[in-house]
């Protein structure tokens, strides 16, 4: 899984390096928002998760810089009294290519990213009378692990008013041992920034050729 998400890694950093390579940057506050919606871990039942982003301007014409600050947590109870926790923590900086649509009030997108994610584990085990004064006391265990995490989704905005858009999005991020699916749906409000500012086409120049 390492391995994989290392090559992974490499190819988008080739494909945002390809895109600075040509078109010259736009960055700046521009939005930020919050998200909710369901995660699906691996090997744990589905919960819900939480996140805050934001729009930092443009790579590309077409490519926005997204960071995302994301959050979970699940506590499975077994054997009347056992539990095991596990969190996660994400910060990404993602890339979104934003595709051309025939409506302005729907914007498509696609893209990937990298993060960091501090997963936490905790597992309680309760008091166990096994009979004839034999009791095996609570036992406490928990770990904090950073981890590498590449994500890979798309989604889409629509405007909600002149200031405020509504996101709606699918993500997969890859993790060794707690990758997840993430459908969210969120609101971003307009922070100010000017957009990118677009170069007039140039205007064609007619020469007169002078009467002699």
């Amino acid at each position: 899984m390492q391995k994989r998400i290392a090559l992974w890694a490499v190819l988008l950093f080739c494909l945002v390096g390809s895109q600075n390579a040509w078109a010259k940057t736009d960055l700046g506050w521009r939005s930020a928002g919050v998200d909710a919606g369901f995660v699906d871990p691996e090997n744990v039942d589905g919960t819900l998760g939480f996140g805050a982003f934001a729009n930092l301007g443009n790579l590309s014409p077409d490519v926005r810089l997204q960071p995302h600050l994301g959050y979970w947590s699940k506590t499975e109870e077994f054997n009347g009294g056992d539990k095991v926790s596990v969190s996660d923590i994400g910060l990404s900086a993602r890339a979104l290519y934003m595709f051309h649509g025939t409506s302005p009030k729907f914007r498509p997108y696609a893209g990937g990213g990298l993060g960091l994610h501090f997963v936490h584990a905790k597992a309680e085990f309760a008091e166990q009378d096994l009979g004839g004064g034999f009791i095996i006391p609570a036992m406490e265990s928990s770990d904090t692990m950073t981890k590498l995490g590449l994500d890979l989704g798309g989604g889409f905005t629509t405007p909600l008013s002149e200031k405020t858009d509504l996101c709606v999005d699918l993500w997969y991020t890859a993790i060794s041992d707690v990758g997840h699916l993430s459908f969210k749906a969120g609101v971003s409000f307009d922070l100010g920034g000017s957009p990118r500012a677009e170069a007039p086409a140039p205007q064609p120049t007619h020469r007169t050729r002078a009467r002699r």
